[in-house]
């Protein structure tokens, strides 16, 4: 990880980035085979990890300089944030918006596929 803020603000921006792109494709592709309510879960699945991505990131980055402990808190408390809004939107999207449940779970796969490709990226 690079200590300076500014290119690890850069870096997130692009792995959220990767993220929205994987999942604009996964809902191109779901939206020609199973239709218009494919593609919006398989948006929506895609959007939830990307806009946990940016609650993640603002935990983590919004504290300046900080100790080690506050920075573990600060990661473990965005990791829980994130996980709660991707579970939230993905009872929303299946149980309130009725939409289909694998079209949805392709676009997370496919956002924290895109994710994990950014993470092992070498610089």
């Amino acid at each position: 990880m690079s200590p300076n803020p500014a290119a690890t603000s850069r870096l997130a921006r692009k792995a959220a980035l990767a993220q929205l792109l994987a999942g604009l494709v996964v809902a191109i592709a779901m939206g020609a085979l199973t239709g218009l309510p494919g593609a919006a879960a398989a948006m929506i699945g895609a959007l939830a990890v990307v806009l946990g991505t940016f609650l993640m990131g603002r935990a983590l980055l919004g504290g300046g300089v900080m100790s080690a402990n506050s920075a573990l808190v600060r990661l473990v408390a965005g990791m829980v944030a994130k996980w709660v809004l991707v579970l939230a939107l993905g009872v929303l999207a299946i149980g309130v918006w009725k939409l289909p449940p694998l079209p949805l779970l392709a676009g997370l796969v496919s956002a924290l596929a895109a994710s994990a490709a950014m993470a092992m990226q070498r610089r």
